[in-house]
């Protein structure tokens, strides 16, 4: 009686664990899955990155814009960010890429000439409009 009872419990405790196919199993589907989630998330994080730019250089235009106005500036003069950028000025802290992290240039065009960044590539582009540059 006692040995029968001992071979049922070892029969139950060798069926109640998972085997090595099912293991394997759940890797598998663990890993297709992330092979599709992986490239879309560093796709979308890329594409708010540009996004995020772009609204900067609308900002630096907005602000390019008012400098001239309010300074009676030519079309063709030239803006530094010092011009526009300062705690009385028109925009606070100078914005920077969200992708690199670097500043925009000291020199920001001219008057007539929309801002750009040094990091603009074709399939995310960081310009004002958002759209690539032609």
């Amino acid at each position: 009686m006692l040995k029968q009872n001992l071979h049922a419990r070892l029969a139950r405790s060798r069926r109640s664990g998972f085997t090595l196919i099912e293991i394997m199993i759940v890797v598998l589907i663990i890993g297709i899955l992330l092979a599709i989630a992986v490239p879309n998330f560093v796709r979308a994080r890329e594409q708010s990155r540009a996004k995020s730019c772009s609204s900067n250089l609308k900002q630096l235009e907005a602000a390019k814009e008012q400098w001239a106005m309010e300074t009676k500036a030519a079309a063709n003069a030239a803006v530094t960010i010092a011009d526009i950028v300062g705690p009385t000025l028109y925009i606070k802290v100078a914005p920077t890429c969200p992708s690199t992290g670097t500043a925009y240039d000291a020199t920001l065009g001219t008057v007539d000439v929309s801002p750009t960044c040094v990091n603009d590539s074709a399939a995310y582009p960081h310009t004002v409009n958002g759209e690539p540059t032609p």
